[in-house]
């Protein structure tokens, strides 16, 4: 059987932490920026870790 791809959108997505975890970015952080107020801004540029109900599927596609 062959070996599993990993989604490349994934892999461009997600990072694996040290134990385990999935980091994320948040979303709308790339345009239409000039509405949103500065503290809306600087909390979507932190990143954030994927809920546990998403990390089996994230995990899949990572090939994990």
């Amino acid at each position: 059987m062959p070996k599993m791809k990993t989604k490349s959108s994934a892999k461009k997505r997600f990072t694996l932490t040290g134990t385990g975890k999935i980091k994320r970015k948040h979303a709308y952080h790339s345009h239409i920026l000039t509405k949103k107020t500065t503290k809306q801004k600087r909390n979507l540029a932190y990143t954030s870790t994927v809920s546990k109900a998403d990390q089996a599927n994230v995990l899949e596609m990572l090939v994990k």
